[in-house]
């Protein structure tokens, strides 16, 4: 009998999504460097990250490294549409899917050999049917381990596939830069480089007690995992978010306590609202902000008790804003974010904060339902009225 030397595990990834719709809708556009969104970089097409263009940088920097760029106004419905045909190639491809976002999934292949053949052909397949049917072009990774299979499709964009076999795996993975470790970002990169370790190999050969030395338990036992290739987790069909986040981007303009506030709140609703229409709660709040020098800080809070009511949410993360005044003083703010974590089903008791005598979940009960049954505009805080809230990401269901 045939055994196949290639993984079960596909790593889907489309090419500079929102940037390559683009492109496919707008002819003119196409071996152009484009890039989507004006005050914040959303998106760049390879043309424009061949300059140095990155998402989530100002436009105005990204005009600078790139004066020709041809700058879009972002069309959150089509990427939406984009990638609801994309899912559905990929749910023909496989029974086993997992979406990570709009753009990127893993799917399971292993046990379609009768049907579809090997691994790779499936792959094959699949990048053709996405180019065929949706016009965009997409990238494949096909490994062992869902992290291999990651790591492969990043090592093969653009536009490329990439199987990496069984007897292969520690020589394609070990010459590779440290950053390719998940959970591997500025910060524990510089740490282990100061310690004069570069790629995957030079962590494996550390050993699991002198990373976790180095980096704290969790992360050395996973780097030390990661490095040999040690990832048991399988596709997960349906598997439900551990979290949800939303951020809006503010340019380097100083923004007033009152205009953060406001984003802050607006934030604040749109997470919530997720939050109850997928009848979840949350004990946890998380606070993301992003400075002038590009430095981050994280601050959160752990609640005592679960809940999905918009003013216990906001009144928590108003204090962890507040807690940060002084560093948004001092280094300017260009980007906040908010994540709500540690989520659970809604039958847990919620938490409320007293409000004289309104009760909070009547209150948020009735504004769901009203935005329901009016749009999503059609309620909304005075202090946002006039307030542009920024484009609305398109996501995956919760």
């Amino acid at each position: 009998m045939f055994v196949s030397n290639e993984g079960p595990i596909l790593h889907a990834d489309l090419d500079s999504f929102y940037a390559s719709v683009e492109q496919r809708d707008d002819a003119s556009l196409r071996g152009r460097p484009v890039i989507v969104g004006g005050g914040v970089v959303l998106a760049a097409s390879y043309e424009a990250k061949a300059f140095g263009v990155r998402t989530a940088m100002t436009g105005g920097l990204a005009r600078m490294l790139c004066p020709q760029a041809i700058v879009v106004p972002p069309r959150m419905s089509a990427y939406a549409e984009a990638s609801k045909a994309v899912f559905g190639v990929f749910e023909r491809t496989s029974p086993l899917v997992e979406g990570l976002s709009i753009d990127e999934a893993f799917l399971d292949v292993g046990g379609l050999a009768r049907i579809s053949g090997t691994p790779s052909r499936i792959a094959a397949a699949l990048r053709r049917a996405v180019a065929e049917e949706v016009g965009l072009p997409i990238t494949v990774g096909v490994a062992r381990t869902k992290f291999l299979a990651k790591v492969a499709s990043g090592v093969a964009k653009p536009d490329g596939l990439l199987v990496v076999p069984h007897d292969g795996e520690l020589a394609f993975l070990h010459p590779l830069p440290v950053e390719r470790l998940w959970g591997v970002g500025q910060v524990t990169a510089g740490k282990l480089r100061r310690r004069g370790v570069m790629t995957v190999g030079e962590v494996a050969r550390l050993g699991e007690a002198t990373l976790v030395s180095m980096l704290g338990r969790g992360a050395g036992r996973h780097l030390h995992a990661l490095a040999h290739n040690r990832d048991p987790r399988p596709v997960q069909v349906g598997r439900r978010r551990r979290s949800m986040g939303a951020q809006r981007a503010l340019g380097r303009r100083r923004r007033s306590p009152e205009e953060l506030d406001a984003v802050l709140a607006g934030l604040t609703d749109r997470l919530a609202r997720r939050l109850r229409a997928a009848k979840r709660v949350c004990r946890t709040v998380t606070l993301r902000l992003r400075f002038a020098d590009f430095s981050r800080a994280t601050r959160s809070r752990t609640l005592r008790e679960p809940t999905a009511h918009t003013a216990t949410i906001l009144s928590t993360a108003r204090g962890l804003l507040t807690a940060a005044r002084t560093m948004i003083e001092n280094d300017g703010l260009t980007l906040i974010g908010l994540a709500l974590s540690n989520l659970d089903d809604d039958g847990a008791v919620q938490l409320m904060l007293p409000f004289d005598d309104v009760d909070p979940g009547a209150l948020d009960a009735t504004l769901d339902e009203v935005r329901a049954r009016f749009g999503a505009t059609s309620v909304t805080r005075a202090m946002l009225l006039g307030r542009a809230e920024g484009p609305t990401v398109p996501l995956l269901p919760d």
